[in-house]
């Protein structure tokens, strides 16, 4: 980090972002390690992980250490097929074990307005939202969408900022620091900073 030179005047500092060359999940261990590291320049404490299968939450949890409140947030049950879940009860189980906190809910844009879309064809705002998010990339959507998620849910604080991680498809390419709100606020959400994401994607 580096402050504006030849003055007293701080109105601005100078960070290093990481633009990976492609999105997916070649970019994980990069990606952990830049959360990583500006979450102990920022002591930043809580830090949002999201897992399908499990194997991005063991690599977090063997990067953050017990340092960290890691909080894993999965796809919905019935993400895939009905009534099934992707995350393993035995992971499920493993990580709790370890300390991590793991939410399973409904998707801060995949709610009923995609039933609607569904049934009807016509997108909601709540999916409008999300492709307008995808424009900065899929991890970025994820990141915001999880930090909700978690919010909502009472994981996290909305006066306190922390790092949400997110990818494309699977593993992860995306880490911000958010300022989070509750999915009814949305619009409080604050992107405080982009640690890293894709540039091509």
């Amino acid at each position: 980090m580096e402050k504006a030179r030849g003055s007293n005047n701080k109105t601005f500092e100078v960070l290093d972002c990481r633009y990976f060359l492609d999105s997916g999940p070649k970019n994980t261990e990069a990606t952990l390690e830049a959360a990583f590291e500006r979450a102990r320049i920022l002591k930043i404490k809580k830090i949002l992980v999201p897992s399908c299968s499990g194997r991005t939450a063991f690599k977090a949890l063997d990067l953050f250490g017990e340092e960290f409140s890691l909080i894993i947030v999965t796809h919905v049950t019935g993400f895939k097929k009905p009534d099934y879940q992707e995350l393993p009860e035995r992971d499920r189980k493993l990580l709790l074990e370890k300390g991590a906190a793991v939410l399973t809910a409904q998707h801060a844009f995949g709610g009923v307005g995609r039933a609607f879309r569904h049934k009807t064809g016509t997108y909601q705002i709540d999916e409008i939202i999300a492709y307008t998010l995808r424009t900065f990339g899929q991890g970025t959507k994820v990141a915001i969408e999880i930090t909700l998620m978690a919010a909502d849910a009472g994981l996290v604080r909305t006066d306190e900022d922390v790092i949400s991680i997110g990818g494309t498809v699977s593993g992860v390419d995306t880490a911000l620091v958010l300022r989070p709100s509750h999915t009814e606020h949305f619009f409080d959400l604050k992107v405080k900073e982009i640690i890293c994401k894709p540039s091509d994607f």
